[in-house]
């Protein structure tokens, strides 16, 4: 009977570690990024960009890999006390994981670690007439990730120049997400 439980215990704890997935760095497979996301936290060593207002302050609902690796992203943002939905499209430059747009001057976008059904974490690089900016979010399959994430987003950020004070916990204020569930009715 023992080693029937015993058995029945390394099942599950092998079944429950298959689930866990690698962290990937390169050679990205966009098309496992399609899909539904949430936004975690939201990071800028320009703080006024991605503040109440700022024109970086987006709330991301889904990415849809399209034609040539380009991605279309499904954001939110609010406007006046209302969440307005910004469709926005990142060209592939052809370099793994890596997307540009002009938005706001020109932002060049990378993929920097996900694991396709947990997390996605991204640096981009704004530059316009105010100057060069860096943005970095950490994206979620469900409305929070684990504390352990969190951590390595703001290793990251750390390893950017971004301080602790310029991350914001997207999780603790409105993201729009009221705008996601009014989409299914």
């Amino acid at each position: 009977m023992k080693l029937l439980l015993l058995s029945l215990g390394l099942a599950l704890l092998c079944s429950h570690t298959e689930e866990i997935a690698d962290p990937v760095t390169s050679n990205f497979d966009l098309s496992k990024l399609s899909g539904d996301w949430y936004s975690i936290y939201l990071a800028s060593d320009n703080k006024k960009k991605i503040e109440e207002n700022g024109s970086m302050r987006f709330f991301l609902e889904r990415i849809y890999v399209l034609e040539h690796s380009s991605l279309y992203f499904k954001l939110h943002t609010i406007v006046n006390g209302q969440c307005i939905e910004v469709p926005f499209i990142c060209d592939s430059t052809g370099k793994d994981g890596e997307c540009s747009s002009d938005y706001d001057g020109h932002t060049l976008a990378h993929i920097l670690e996900t694991d396709y059904v947990g997390y996605l974490i991204y640096h981009a690089e704004n530059s316009n007439n105010e100057g060069k900016s860096q943005i970095m979010e950490l994206y979620g399959r469900e409305p929070d990730v684990s504390t352990e994430l969190k951590e390595k987003f703001v290793e990251y950020c750390r390893d950017h120049g971004i301080v602790m004070e310029n991350i914001i916990d997207l999780t603790r204020i409105n993201r729009c997400l009221q705008a996601r569930d009014n989409a299914l009715v």
